[in-house]
């Protein structure tokens, strides 16, 4: 089992090429960075979210995930949906849906995150992997996995918890 507790980044970590970030050298317990990058989400044609404001939340083994401040974000497409789960760092996330299409969630908000992380609360995570996001124009991938919400883009390497075998991280 792979020990997070400041130890150099382990043997099966891809090695980062020329302008990118190993997520094995992110910090546990993770930070919020704030990120001046153009982020968008979009439904179909239509833009969701833009933000040249948002936070990376940067955590050892996961790919950044990026929240958006409330004002930068259409919530009036968004309705809130039943459930929430805790984060150990950050607190209870409540969840939300298109308005269109209410059957699952595609963001998260902290609206009383702990102390740590005051600086997203109500800020808006979306899954890449249920609506389209861009960093800086690219096309993000998900985080494998349903749950996770790590934004994959071409400036971080991996391995990605959450990817097959990686249960034991």
């Amino acid at each position: 089992m792979w020990d997070f507790r400041g130890q150099s980044r382990p043997d099966f970590a891809e090695e980062p090429g020329a302008g990118q970030e190993s997520v094995w050298d992110y910090p546990r317990p993770p930070i919020a960075e704030a990120c001046a990058r153009l982020v968008e989400v979009k439904d179909r044609d239509n833009v969701l979210a833009r933000s040249t404001g948002s936070y990376r939340v940067k955590e050892t083994a996961s790919p950044p995930t990026f929240y958006l401040p409330p004002e930068d974000v259409r919530a009036e497409l968004l309705v809130p949906i039943a459930g929430s789960s805790i984060c150990e760092w950050k607190g209870q996330a409540s969840y939300f849906a298109l308005a269109r299409d209410p059957s699952e969630p595609i963001a998260w908000v902290y609206s009383r995150p702990r102390p740590r992380f005051e600086k997203i609360r109500n800020y808006y995570a979306f899954y890449p992997g249920r609506i389209a996001c861009f960093v800086d124009g690219e096309r993000v991938e998900p985080q494998p996995g349903r749950f996770y919400g790590g934004w994959i883009t071409s400036d971080v390497a991996g391995p990605f918890k959450g990817e097959p075998g990686t249960g034991h991280w």
